[in-house]
């Protein structure tokens, strides 16, 4: 550690998607020291940082792994995948109910700021979207137990909302997001398979706009609420045909809700925040 470096901040799933991008954005900062902890069950070495730090483990294990006192931690290091998770209980258990239970436990003990990344699919239908999925379940369940630390313990906490994130490092395949699926399949002259009845409606947000939203909720924010989300909405089949016209529709699938709710009060209100980035622009930089 440069000894001009004065604040020591943890990613959890630093290796991963969104952690990636926001642990090149705060590296960018030289008075941060940025420690990666990720177990690499879907984050790359190739997507490490010059200037991180990277520990390999899981999160259940962070008070072994981790020799020294962060002053933020940003835990983005669950498991983060809706339909498929219903065929991955033992995963969405293992990671986001031990390993959280173990973050915030650490972060008690040590008195450590902590800011959560909860999930949009607690507002989705109205709030009955919360229980529709194993992995929905348990996102919703966390930010309920770090309000709790903070009324127990006097944790200091902040909680965020993702919203369909996009963008550079993401994953296609099984554990992919419905952009980079779409993306790969359009290279390959293959057709788009969206789920039936193509009417789900989300707010894609660009991993900027998300990182962005991160770094500044993380400084200034306090307790929950925080969401980041793209004010433009569209249908799945709608980004679809962004891509063109070869569309294949898939049978509906458990646990899909049809709509999220964006409260951006908090983020937008209180603090100024919003997304920037616009997924047509994206989309036709794809395929230009």
């Amino acid at each position: 550690m440069n000894e001009n470096q004065n604040k020591k901040i943890l990613v959890t799933g630093g290796a991963g998607f969104i952690g990636s991008n926001l642990v090149e954005a705060l590296v960018k900062d030289p008075n941060n020291r940025v420690v990666s902890l990720d177990n690499y069950s879907t984050g790359l070495k190739e997507n490490h940082i010059e200037g991180a730090e990277y520990i390999e483990g899981h999160t259940k294990d962070i008070e072994t792994l981790i020799d020294f006192v962060p002053d933020m931690i940003y835990h983005l290091g669950e498991y983060a995948r809706t339909s498929a998770s219903f065929d991955d209980v033992d995963t969405v258990w293992d990671f986001n109910v031990f390993g959280t239970f173990k973050v915030l436990e650490f972060c008690r003990k040590n008195n450590v700021r902590l800011l959560y990344a909860g999930s949009s699919t607690k507002f989705g239908d109205r709030g009955e979207g919360k229980d529709q999925s194993p992995y929905a379940w348990s996102k919703s369940r966390n930010t309920d137990l770090v309000v709790q630390y903070g009324e127990w313990f006097g944790l200091d906490y902040v909680i965020t909302y993702f919203y369909n994130v996009y963008g550079p490092r993401e994953r296609s395949g099984r554990l992919g997001s419905l952009i980079e699926i779409l993306k790969e399949k359009y290279k390959n002259g293959e057709p788009l398979p969206i789920v039936s009845p193509g009417t789900q409606k989300r707010n894609f947000t660009y991993v900027g706009d998300i990182v962005r939203g991160l770094i500044l909720v993380g400084e200034k924010g306090k307790g929950d609420g925080y969401a980041l989300g793209n004010e433009e909405s569209y249908t799945i089949l709608e980004v679809a045909k962004m891509f063109g016209d070869n569309i294949e529709m898939l049978p509906e699938r458990k646990g899909d809700r049809a709509v999220s709710t964006l409260d951006l009060s908090r983020t937008a209100g209180e603090l100024g925040w919003k997304a920037e980035k616009k997924l047509a622009e994206y989309i036709e930089s794809i395929k230009s």
